[in-house]
């Protein structure tokens, strides 16, 4: 028994040892080798890079032997191979043949290039892509693209790359590729050389690494993809801009390119358009590029109101204990009492330019509504808008207060409407900034994008993505509040959202109709940020409509 046992092991040890391959990338013509080749498995998430002696060994231990072994880097011929003849060597040594130049005649005739930047431009450290070789040792090795569209010939003269942070004991290794398209999908490696960089903290200037590669003499015409790799382990972290609501893309090696409809990273580039060239017939923009509108970069905003004291004052913030949570909130100020209500995954600090302005003259209680900010919950129910409005009331009875007014930014707004719709002795004037009153009152961009979303949540079926899941949920499954309710109500109130908001301006203005003592304001060039981008405007815009 303990033969075979011996035999068993040896047989195994030699398997694995025949699914271990190693070699060496050299070019055909001029013999000597090639650094950082991609070898991989087709259509699977299983690959390596050679070093940069164009050495490599790959673990084939996992992969589909009836598939195809795929070696490849720009300049050179792609090399495929079945698995099963591949494995039959060890220690062996491929040569790629260069790719034949296609040098077309040149006429040299006077051309109006004009300088453009396109792409995403964000430098938010809010929304990030994060690149961990020591967190995600699987996906390091992935690659994320970014779709861009050329009406016009245009030639590339730099890349951006918006990095939001570096760590790293040693330059980073990355590849920039630029891909044709197919069926929506990037497609094959356009360009005739590496373009490799090895990037150190020093190189990034003010959040953002620039790459010039105006001498790679890049030409492109009609939709093409950047794509950014990781080629070599190192220890520590970058994270890389993102955008919001943008479409990017991302694959695990040879893997097959998934599109991702939450977040893009943020590559932008400089182009110079020949604008004497001839359009192409079906230019179409990017459907993404007009959520940008909708939701811009808030990273300074979001930056200023984490250095606040707002919703961190432990001076004067507290707890008051409701049904299933603990809700946190902040008192300012001496007079009348103002309620502010934040928006979804919101908290107090979002009021950060409103508080020291209205608590000059009001008492003013900012409040994290429940599951948000500093408040608990410990339900495993659905949140509703009736919810968050009872435990306002819960607060204002502990407070003693027999009327409010109410500020609701969002989904502030919906909870202020469906508070003074449940309890309107209560209630002396509500303010709501881009709130709805049904879902189908957010533009359809953005709630298909949160769809997808929870689709993803749902999927990934998290215990700790359990809150997360239900507070994108409320979003899409309400508010449900009735044209008959919003003519029942008698307290003043004033409507406010931005010419580019989330919530589509007819909606607004169907909300404004309804009520009885509604005033309508939408801000000229503003979108659903107000209390962020025209903190002025509104401070103003509050003190007079509660003042009255």
């Amino acid at each position: 028994m303990k033969k075979i046992n011996s035999l068993f092991l040896l047989f195994f040890a030699f398997y694995l040892n025949a699914q271990l391959i190693s070699g060496t990338i050299f070019s055909k013509e001029e013999n000597l080798p090639i650094p950082y080749v991609k070898i991989g498995v087709e259509k699977e998430n299983i690959g390596v890079i050679s070093d940069e002696k164009g050495n490599f060994s790959i673990d084939l231990s996992k992969a589909n032997m009836g598939g195809n072994i795929r070696i490849e880097v720009a300049g050179y011929e792609s090399y495929t191979e079945t698995i099963q003849s591949f494995v039959k060597y060890n220690s062996q040594k491929i040569l790629l043949k260069e790719k034949v130049k296609n040098i077309q005649e040149v006429k040299l005739t006077p051309k109006k290039l004009v300088d453009k930047n396109w792409g995403v431009n964000t430098k938010t450290k809010s929304i990030m892509y994060s690149v961990n070789p020591e967190f995600n040792q699987k996906n390091f090795l992935g690659e994320t693209a970014l779709e861009f569209n050329a009406n016009k010939r245009s030639k590339i003269k730099n890349i951006n790359l918006n990095i939001a942070s570096y760590v790293s004991d040693q330059p980073v290794l990355m590849r920039y590729t630029i891909y044709s398209e197919k069926n929506g999908f990037p497609d094959k490696n356009i360009l005739n050389e590496e373009i490799t960089v090895e990037l150190t903290e020093d190189m990034i200037k003010s959040g953002a690494f620039t790459l010039n590669v105006n001498d790679y003499n890049i030409w492109v015409q009609g939709k093409f993809f950047i794509g950014i790799q990781f080629l070599k382990k190192f220890n520590g972290k970058i994270n890389i801009s993102a955008a919001l609501f943008r479409t990017g893309f991302l694959r695990e090696f040879y893997g097959d390119w998934q599109k991702v409809t939450l977040a893009a990273p943020a590559i932008n580039i400089d182009v110079k358009v020949d604008k004497s060239g001839n359009n192409i017939k079906d230019e179409s923009e990017n459907q993404d590029e007009s959520l940008e509108d909708l939701i811009p970069d808030l990273s300074q905003y979001q930056k200023a109101s984490e250095n606040s004291i707002y919703g961190k004052n432990t001076s004067v913030g507290k707890f008051l204990k409701v049904k299933n949570a603990d809700l946190y909130y902040e008192v300012y100020g001496e007079g009348e009492p103002i309620v502010l209500l934040h928006g979804n995954s919101g908290s107090i600090k979002d009021f950060y330019q409103q508080i020291p302005v209205l608590s000059k003259k009001y008492k003013v209680i900012a409040l994290d509504t429940r599951g948000q900010g500093r408040s608990t919950d410990t339900s495993k129910n659905n949140l509703t808008y009736s919810i968050f409005a009872d435990d306002l009331k819960v607060l204002t009875d502990e407070l003693g207060f027999k009327k409010i007014n109410i500020v609701g930014w969002s989904d502030g707004g919906n909870t202020g409407l469906e508070f003074v719709l449940k309890y309107p002795e209560n209630v002396s004037k509500l303010v709501t900034i881009g709130a709805n009153v049904q879902p189908d009152g957010v533009d359809e961009r953005l709630l298909n994008h949160m769809k997808t979303e929870l689709q993803v949540l749902e999927l990934e079926n998290k215990p700790e993505k359990f809150n997360q899941t239900r507070i994108l949920k409320i979003m899409i499954k309400e508010p449900n509040i009735s044209k008959g309710s919003l003519q029942k109500i008698q307290s003043p109130v004033l409507v406010i959202a931005g010419e580019n908001d989330v919530i589509k301006k007819v909606h607004t203005e169907f909300i404004a109709k309804q009520i009885p003592n509604a005033k309508l304001k939408i801000y000229a060039k503003a979108t659903h940020f107000i209390p962020f981008e025209n903190a002025d405007q509104l401070n103003a815009d509050l003190l007079e409509f509660l003042g009255k």
